[in-house]
């Protein structure tokens, strides 16, 4: 009895292991995903300051086309 008892616990032990490690490989995954989409946010803020300095006041609505 004794000796399935501790089969069961290693199992266990085993199976809880690789569930951290899979944890551990997702929480990594999705830290990649947050840090490439803030850089991604970082840049388009810094396209739209850019954009809003070439033409100060202007409202996009209000400009024409460039096919005008």
């Amino acid at each position: 009895m004794n000796e399935d008892r501790l089969l069961e616990i290693e199992t266990k032990i085993a199976f809880q292991e690789n569930t951290i490690k899979d944890l551990s490989d997702t929480v990594y995954n999705q830290q990649k995903q947050i840090d490439a989409l803030h850089e991604t946010l970082k840049q388009l803020v810094d396209r739209l300051r850019d954009s809003s300095t070439i033409s100060p006041g202007g409202n996009l609505k209000d400009e024409r086309p460039p096919h005008y």
